[in-house]
C-alpha cells in the first residue's frame, strides 16, 4: 500500500508479513498502514491473524519475512523491550500483571530503569510515584492502591494495565482486546479515556470483538481475514464493504 499525498504519515507499516506455525498460515502477507495521530483498529473473525500480527509487530514473537516499520524506522526483527523503548506500548489479550503486588507497585514496576545505577538513583522516585497516582486517578484506580492486584476484579486488572502501559508515555498504543470480559460501564470508562489521550496526541491500534465499541471509537480500520487484510478504511466504508460481510457472516 502506497501512501497519498492525503493521508497522515503511517505510525506502523508492514509490507508481505509472513508468519506459519507448522501448515498454518496465521499472517500470509500482510501489508499494512496503521496512521499517527488516529484511533486505529483491527479486526476480523476468530483465527484470521490479529493476535499473530500484534505480537509480530510487538517483537513478541519473530515474522517468517516481511518488514515492520514503527515510526518510519524499521523494527523487523527487535526484541520486545527495543522496540517498546521505540515509542510503543500496548496491553494483552489475556491481562498481564503482578499479582502479589500492590496497585502502586504495578505501575512503579513499569518504569524500571535499565541498569543498576539507575535503579538506585530513581526507585520510588517521589515524581514518578506522583505520575503514577496521577494515571491510577485518570483511570479511576487510585482508591486500590494499596490493594494487591489479584484481590482486585479483572475488569480493575484490565484498567490497571492500562495504565502501567501509559506510565511512559509511549506515542503509540496498541491495545489487544481491551474490552474483553469488562463490564458496560468500565468498557464506557476505557473508551473516553483513549478518545481524551488521543485528543492529546496519542495514537493507538485496537484489536477488539466489540464491533460496537470499535464503530463509535475508531478513525480508521483495518479487517484481516485468513492472515491478510481484506479491506481498510473508516467504520462507514469497512461495515458495507462486502468482502467483511462474507468473512464475518458467510454471505
Amino acid at each position: 500500500m502506497n501512501a497519498s499525498a492525503t493521508e497522515p504519515p503511517a505510525v506502523l507499516a508492514t509490507h508481505e508479513l509472513k508468519k506459519s506455525f507448522g501448515g498454518v498460515h496465521a499472517v500470509d502477507g500482510a501489508t499494512t498502514r496503521f496512521y499517527e495521530g488516529k484511533i486505529n483498529g483491527l479486526i476480523g473473525p476468530n483465527g484470521s491473524g490479529k493476535t499473530t500480527f500484534f505480537n509480530c509487530v510487538t517483537g513478541m514473537i519473530r515474522p517468517d519475512s516481511g518488514t515492520i516499520s514503527v515510526h518510519g524506522q524499521n523494527v523487523t526483527g527487535w526484541a520486545p523491550h527495543r522496540i517498546a523503548r521505540a515509542g510503543l506500548g500496548r496491553s494483552f489479550q489475556l491481562c498481564r500483571v503482578f499479582p502479589r503486588m500492590t496497585v502502586l507497585e504495578n505501575m512503579l514496576v513499569a518504569v524500571q530503569p535499565r541498569t543498576l545505577r539507575e535503579y538506585l538513583a530513581n526507585s520510588h522516585h517521589p515524581q514518578t510515584v506522583d505520575r503514577a497516582r496521577a494515571m491510577m486517578a485518570r483511570v479511576g484506580i487510585d482508591h486500590l492502591e494499596n490493594s494487591e492486584a489479584r484481590d482486585i476484579s479483572y475488569g480493575q486488572q484490565k484498567l490497571l494495565e492500562l495504565a502501567s502501559t501509559l506510565m511512559t508515555d509511549p506515542p503509540f498504543v496498541m491495545l489487544d482486546e481491551p474490552a474483553g470480559g469488562v463490564n458496560p460501564s468500565l468498557i464506557e470508562r476505557i473508551a473516553v479515556l483513549v478518545r481524551e489521550l488521543n485528543e492529546e496526541g496519542t495514537t493507538f491500534l485496537i484489536v477488539e470483538h466489540n464491533m460496537e465499541l470499535i464503530m463509535s471509537l475508531c478513525h480508521h480500520i483495518v479487517v484481516f481475514d485468513r492472515g491478510q487484510p481484506i479491506a481498510t478504511g473508516t467504520p462507514d466504508v469497512v461495515r458495507s464493504d462486502p468482502r467483511v460481510l462474507e468473512a464475518y457472516l458467510g454471505v
